[in-house]
């Protein structure tokens, strides 16, 4: 029996079609824990995407910085972590962006429920 997710409005799910239509980028992002990866993207980012394959849609959206539209072209949060921090962005920075949020607004909400930088 084939199981389904449920629509939940503003949610992208990452599932096996999604894996799938993201490797290359999840590839190319994990490449991004050595100074070379880091360094050979930082070189020529376009060239860098055409090495992992990307799609013009995940192209457009690495050199764009659009975190967001790497999540709908299949990109892993986790793997997306290691660009964001090319960006300077942390965590809480891309759940600010998840949820409409600044990233103190964001900050504020997580310590709202007991989960600030204080509380993990």
């Amino acid at each position: 029996m084939m199981t389904t997710h449920r629509e939940i409005p503003g949610t992208i799910f990452f599932d096996g079609p999604m894996a799938t239509k993201g490797y290359g980028l999840n590839k190319m992002c994990y490449s991004f824990n050595s100074t070379e990866g880091r360094d050979a993207f930082k070189a020529d980012e376009a060239a860098y995407c055409d090495k992992f394959g990307l799609t013009e849609a995940q192209k457009e959206a690495i050199l764009g910085r659009d975190i967001l539209a790497l999540q709908r072209e299949g990109g892993s949060i986790y793997y997306l972590a290691k660009f964001a921090g090319l960006l300077g962005l942390n965590m809480q920075d891309i759940g600010g962006l998840q949820t409409g949020r600044t990233t103190e607004e964001f900050q504020a909400y997580l310590e709202s429920q007991g989960r600030g930088k204080n509380n993990g």
